[in-house]
């Protein structure tokens, strides 16, 4: 895992994917994980890093979360940590020391829509590692829970291609910059901030977040210019567990400009009111798509053989 935590393997969860061909849909299903009330996700045994080879040359188009039990009721979203997915044979292109973060979902279950004429470029055989972390801080225990994710997409070929999508890229601001994403959060009020630096001219399409727990705000900042890109609020319980951050777009005034050489900071503010440090208990991203001005840039950025990982536990079963 992308942070080096240490967690006991759950055991016997995979990912089982269906590919609906009229709807022109995949449907990802991990699990499945039995998941007791009032455990910590440290606490938590984990999903072993699963992999889904990519069977088409074309584009993602959407990304729609949610969590069932076996039986296929709704489970809430308040026991997903987080979920991130890899393509292990793409780099980010803000952090190249990474992998690129095409998905990743929390307990907000952020639904990624659309946007149309725009998808994330994948091609045959692209290995994407989904990472899955679970806890659950409700009086209910779940059993046999699923995370369902249900992934529109158009090929390049065929009746269904259309017209040729433009390629967006995944755009992962976060307060720790290139670092890994979780830190520590202080008893009280704080803030963290972090930058950025935009290598390509291009658009930014929309830009939503990532907090946990008793997360506020994040701000995205163009420091080279001194405007503020983006405010986005957290929405929270009484408890202030976070309930959802919202996405905000750009694609009407036809995106937001960004130079090759700008800086971006990231903030995150939060309020912790438990009186002690949360160990790993926050994170600050501002995620949105980046559109560049010259998409054939980006190519450096492709990888023939994903990387060796150091990952105890992991696991390529399909």
């Amino acid at each position: 895992m992308q942070g080096g935590m240490h967690h006991a393997v759950a055991k016997g969860v995979r990912v089982d994917v269906k590919v609906d061909e009229a709807l022109h849909i995949f449907a990802l299903r991990v699990g499945p994980m039995n998941l007791p009330a009032h455990t910590s996700h440290m606490k938590m045994p984990q999903p072993p890093d699963l992999v889904w080879e990519v069977p088409i040359d074309g584009w993602l188009l959407a990304y729609h979360p949610k969590l069932v039990d076996g039986s296929g009721n709704a489970v809430p979203g308040t026991v997903l940590h987080h979920v991130a997915f890899w393509n292990e044979n793409r780099a980010d292109f803000l952090c190249p020391n990474k992998e690129e973060h095409i998905f990743g979902a929390g307990r907000e279950m952020t639904d990624w829509a659309e946007v149309p004429g725009y998808g994330y470029r994948v091609m045959k055989g692209n290995r994407i590692r989904i990472e899955t972390m679970m806890y659950n801080p409700t009086a209910t225990s779940y059993e046999d829970a699923y995370l369902l994710i249900v992934i529109p997409f158009q090929e390049t070929s065929g009746d269904a291609g259309g017209t040729p999508r433009k390629s967006v890229y995944p755009a992962w601001m976060d307060v720790t910059s290139c670092g890994n994403s979780g830190y520590d959060l202080p008893s009280g009020k704080s803030e963290k901030t972090g930058t950025v630096t935009v290598k390509y001219d291009g658009v930014l399409l929309g830009v939503g977040g990532h907090l946990h727990d008793y997360g506020k705000q994040i701000v995205l900042q163009d420091e080279s210019r001194k405007e503020t890109v983006a405010t986005l609020d957290a929405k929270a319980d009484a408890q202030g567990h976070l309930e959802s951050v919202p996405v905000k777009l750009f694609v009407q005034e036809g995106g937001y400009k960004f130079s090759a050489g700008n800086v971006l900071k990231i903030s995150a503010t939060y309020d912790n009111p438990t009186g002690k440090l949360l160990h790993d208990g926050a994170m600050g991203i501002a995620v949105g798509y980046f559109v560049p001005s010259d998409d054939s840039m980006m190519a450096a950025y492709r990888r023939k053989t994903s990387p060796a990982h150091n990952i105890a536990g992991m696991s390529h079963d399909h």
